[in-house]
């Protein structure tokens, strides 16, 4: 059995002045920005449809062919490239990531 996909989960909140803003720049400059590092094979963004207290507003999922593929990516000049520009871009209104949290798939199912 080889490698098994592993996913690194993102919430987020911004403030509801910058949603346009937010989400323009997370699809048109970070993304794109994350995605030069060759080992990510997809990433899939969401927004909550019903928004309970103290959730976050978006969601990401990134994804990777294995941990280990995540664990390049977390040291890799990709990231913190992004990680410059996203503070250089956010620094006057932060928006806020809620938590961060990885996930090793165990099985698939599909149709």
């Amino acid at each position: 059995m080889g490698p098994k996909t592993f996913i690194n989960v993102i919430g987020t909140r911004c403030h509801p002045d910058d949603d346009a803003k937010f989400n323009k720049w997370y699809d048109e400059v970070h993304i794109p920005m994350l995605m030069k590092f060759k080992g990510m094979k997809k990433v899939t963004r969401y927004k909550a449809a019903y928004l309970p207290k103290d959730y976050p507003t978006y969601l990401t999922i990134y994804e990777f062919a294995s941990k280990a593929d995540f664990e390049a990516y977390s040291n890799s000049p990709e990231l913190a490239e992004a990680r410059k520009e996203m503070a250089e871009t956010w620094k006057e209104r932060p928006f806020e990531l809620t938590w961060r949290v990885q996930f090793e798939a165990l099985k698939t199912w599909e149709r």
